[in-house]
């Protein structure tokens, strides 16, 4: 099998050509889009809700350790507002309950 089967290449090729189409394509949809208020609002709760169907699937399969380290990481982000002192925190909160057991 040849690292550069032309399939592969084929696949690649119309892979990037979608990821190309639709960063384009929401651009130029915002672009049309009015900014209302409620759009503003929506688009501002965008982030918020890419990190939750990030995290959320993986504090499912894992369990109450990543459950515990996610609150942790976030008490400290909304007590500080410091990243760095938030994923700190987190990790700490794993390796303590996974020392536990949990």
């Amino acid at each position: 099998m040849s690292a550069l089967e032309p399939l592969v290449i084929a696949a690649l090729l119309v892979m990037a050509g979608a990821t190309l189409l639709m960063r384009a394509g929401g651009f130029w949809v915002m672009g049309r889009v009015p900014l209302t208020p409620r759009v503003r609002r929506m688009l501002e709760a965008v982030p918020g809700s890419i990190v939750a169907a990030i995290v959320l699937p993986v504090v499912a399969k894992i369990g109450p350790a990543a459950a515990l380290t996610v609150a942790t990481a976030a008490a400290v982000m909304v007590l500080r507002r410091n990243e760095f002192l938030a994923v700190a925190a987190g990790i700490a909160m794993a390796i303590l309950a996974r020392s536990a057991g949990v």
